[in-house]
């Protein structure tokens, strides 16, 4: 099963930015971990990522 990627990610950090993502777990003092479409995670600031747009 897939998931939408409902995020995007905003920092220039490993190569990623502008790439969407989807948000897999949420931690304390605002750290998320994020997934890749191609398969990809890290852990980073909440501060990094946005929400898609729904034009």
């Amino acid at each position: 099963m897939t998931f939408p990627l409902t995020h995007i990610y905003r920092w220039d950090r490993q190569g990623r930015k502008g790439q969407p993502c989807r948000i897999t777990a949420r931690g304390r003092m605002n750290s998320i971990r994020v997934e890749f479409a191609d398969g990809y995670v890290m852990i980073t600031s909440g501060n990094a990522i946005r929400k898609t747009r729904k034009d």
